[in-house]
């Protein structure tokens, strides 16, 4: 099958360099929005055109705490494992992120951590792992549900990313970007929303950050700049988006010969939602995608 066949919201792609195989993971429930939750598929290529599956890379035992609104899974390659971080909700409880783990990177998956290790008493969504000399650290988003104004935060986890250490750290929030533009809900005056952080050290040691928000032309991703080279930052925000219509909650990734790829989904409505990759450079200003 093509990208085109394959509705997924929230694309993350991880090369396997072992088998030198793409392996496609992302929010593939037919409704992520309400009901009861299937779990996670994954699907694989050569290639990056032709693709393979679905296959269940995560399924809940009937035990696990979550039903429902099964998001944004990514898979990191750590130690001799594989990890997922994943966003869970269930009625009476905050949603947040949980790792699980797996001997294989297609899976299957299972969970690792004892519940979300993102604050029990926030609203959190979108986890991700960065891993910086050395020590793990997982980045998410505070919810404009909770602060009017979408926060993301990083918080060290243990080495074996069972637990966390310390408390969380603001790393910024959303308004502060030039781009992003806020919603109208009830709760508060003013909502700004923050969704899908992902990590990227560039080639010349900088860090940076995409994530998502509402921009001019609705769902839109930005780029973010820690000015250190480290996660404590500070940050600064690329005055326009990298994608700046129906579309975003995206990560970057390097394809078997090093060559750089953005991956997003686009548009944003479901079910229409699907993955598209673009070529990427680093550009001395940030990231642009190549014409």
């Amino acid at each position: 099958m093509r990208l085109d066949d394959i509705q997924i919201r929230d694309p993350f792609v991880l090369f396997d360099g072992d088998t030198g195989r793409y392996h496609l993971f992302g929010s593939t429930d037919e409704n992520i929005w309400s009901g009861p939750a299937t779990g996670f598929d994954t699907y694989w290529s050569d290639d990056l055109d032709e693709w393979h599956g679905p296959t269940a890379a995560f399924r809940p035992t009937p035990d696990f705490w979550s039903h429902t609104q099964y998001w944004a899974p990514e898979v990191h390659r750590y130690g001799d494992a594989f990890y997922m971080f994943a966003t869970f909700t269930a009625e009476g409880q905050r949603r947040g992120t949980q790792v699980l783990r797996a001997d294989r990177p297609e899976g299957p998956y299972a969970p690792w951590s004892d519940g979300p290790l993102t604050p029990r008493e926030w609203e959190c969504l979108d986890g991700t792992l960065h891993v910086e000399d050395g020590t793990p650290y997982l980045v998410f988003c505070h919810e404009w549900k909770d602060v009017g104004d979408g926060e993301v935060q990083a918080i060290r986890l243990t080495d074996d990313l069972r637990g966390t250490v310390g408390d969380p750290v603001l790393l910024f929030r959303a308004s502060e970007a030039p781009w992003a533009r806020s919603i109208e809900r009830p709760e508060f005056p003013r909502v700004f929303v923050t969704d899908g952080p992902s990590m990227h050290r560039a080639a010349d040691g900088r860090l940076l950050m995409l994530w998502s928000s509402f921009g001019d032309q609705g769902y839109a991703m930005g780029v973010a700049t820690s000015r250190s080279g480290s996660i404590a930052g500070p940050w600064t925000q690329a005055e326009q988006p990298i994608w700046a219509a129906d579309g975003g909650h995206g990560m970057i990734f390097a394809d078997a010969a090093g060559g750089l790829y953005l991956t997003l989904h686009t548009p944003n409505r479901t079910p229409d939602e699907r993955a598209r990759f673009f070529p990427l450079e680093e550009t001395d200003e940030g990231l642009r995608l190549k014409d």
